[in-house]
């Protein structure tokens, strides 16, 4: 049984934690109200955006010469990976790197035992994890991302990863990330970036399409939305990735809170059993003592 002194330590230590956890606690609170203010904000956007995209690409199918909308044999992969840049938020990084791991034992065997899958790392811990184990890792100025989170910043690296699909270096491109759903849940997903014909693909009826009227042409227009669209996915998953961290700390740290409140009731129980032994034995020694002494 350790001592008083040695409970009585273990007592402060995880009292010092605990408050450590409560304050980390409502820092994630502060900053998940206003990720999810921006991701709410946006679906919208995106989701409109996306479906006008889709319709004229309906519509005009053919009609419309774009580098992001040609379809390749898929030999070449780049899976763009977003985690945090920091720890402590329950199984948010891990999950994502397992995901990975498993899609490149399954999905993307054959390219991945070529050597043709590449990695992009947005967040830290992703391009730490992938780097010390040997991953071929592309596009590391844009892994502290978060640390600076814009629209200008994540457009750099939609700009950087169209240029390379534009110029062949790879086939698809896809985004892998976790979509925010509330604070306790986050769900995993893997989205298509590039070619953007594929997943803009819709069936369509003759009454179900929307009657545009476009100046000065469809593939001007459409030539224009199609980065703006790339930039605004790319966009969106960076903000479902931002929000989902937040939401994963604030409930890692509100179970280590709770955790620490379970462990402290029975270091204080086990304190008070000890302490009251202690004096216990103390009064029984004073006692044969004084018997001791009167014999």
């Amino acid at each position: 049984m350790p001592s008083l002194k040695e409970t009585r330590n273990r007592i402060v230590s995880i009292n010092s934690t605990q408050q450590i956890t409560k304050a980390m606690k409502m820092v994630a609170a502060a900053k998940l109200r206003r990720a999810q203010e921006a991701i709410t904000q946006m679906r919208p956007y995106a989701q409109s955006l996306n479906n006008i995209l889709s319709n004229l690409s309906s519509n005009y199918a053919g009609e419309i010469e774009s580098p992001y909308l040609q379809e390749r044999p898929v030999e070449k992969v780049l899976l763009v990976v977003h985690t945090s840049d920091r720890g402590l938020c329950g199984g948010f990084n891990s999950s994502i790197q397992k995901y990975v791991i498993q899609l490149l034992k399954t999905e993307y065997k054959t390219q991945y035992e070529k050597g043709n899958v590449h990695l992009l790392c947005i967040g830290k811990k992703a391009a730490e994890f992938f780097k010390k184990r040997n991953y071929t890792v592309i596009g590391e100025e844009f892994t502290n991302i978060f640390t600076r989170l814009s629209f200008d910043a994540v457009k750099e690296a939609g700009e950087y990863i169209m240029n390379l699909y534009a110029e062949k270096r790879y086939d698809k491109v896809a985004l892998v990330f976790n979509e925010f759903k509330n604070v306790a849940t986050q769900v995993l997903c893997q989205e298509q970036f590039l070619p953007l014909a594929s997943e803009n693909k819709i069936e369509t009826t003759k009454n179900s399409s929307t009657d545009y009227i476009l100046e000065p042409s469809a593939e001007e227009i459409i030539t224009e939305l199609i980065p703006k669209s790339l930039k605004v996915k790319l966009y969106k998953a960076v903000l479902e990735s931002n929000a989902s961290e937040h939401g994963a700390r604030m409930t890692a740290m509100d179970k280590a809170t709770d955790n620490a409140n379970e462990i402290l009731k029975q270091l204080r129980l086990e304190y008070n059993r000890s302490r009251q032994a202690a004096i216990t034995k103390e009064i029984l020694e004073i006692i044969g003592g004084a018997e001791a002494l009167n014999n």
